[in-house]
């Protein structure tokens, strides 16, 4: 069974000295995910409520970061795990879906 996961972050957000995007995308790698991409939106809130959009006088480094994969289970939990070893924090999102090559 495949899963897709969905991580919410911002372009400045960091850890242990790496963009934390960045070191999602590593640390699936690392435990075997197939791929995994992360996307800026152009606007977009989060739990404290501020809206935060990409504008001339915008500071740079508060837009909103979205880091996803589509991976098996076993490599989804190993990542979730690893996650909450390092109490991060962070927001997401995990759903069953149906994947392939056509």
């Amino acid at each position: 069974m495949h899963v897709h996961l969905k991580f919410y972050t911002n372009e400045k957000q960091r850890h242990n000295g790496a963009l934390l995007y960045e070191w999602l995308l590593e640390e699936a790698r690392r435990l075997g995910a197939p791929g995994g991409s992360a996307s800026r939106a152009i606007a977009g809130f989060g739990r404290h409520g501020r809206l935060r959009e990409e504008t001339f006088f915008e500071l740079a480094g508060e837009l909103p970061v979205q880091v996803e994969f589509v991976l098996e289970a076993g490599p989804a939990d190993k990542l979730l795990e690893l996650l909450r070893a390092h109490e991060i924090g962070l927001f997401y999102e995990r759903y069953a879906v149906d994947a392939g090559v056509l």
